[in-house]
């Protein structure tokens, strides 16, 4: 189905996003506007795959 295969790219993207803010907020010269911007684009994902979950779990 084309909405799990979009769930399992969301998720891989979701992960890596949060591994990488994990290795920057470590590093002594974190940048932390691309930090912030990292961070919402990890919080959209989460709501993207939060909504398409809903939407199976309505079917």
């Amino acid at each position: 189905m084309a909405i799990e295969q979009r769930l399992r790219e969301l998720d891989a993207r979701h992960r890596e996003l949060d591994f990488i803010i994990e290795n920057e907020a470590k590093a002594p010269s974190s940048d932390d506007v691309r930090l912030t911007a990292m961070k919402r684009q990890k919080l959209k994902l989460k709501e993207e795959i939060e909504s398409l979950r809903q939407g199976i779990d309505h079917h």
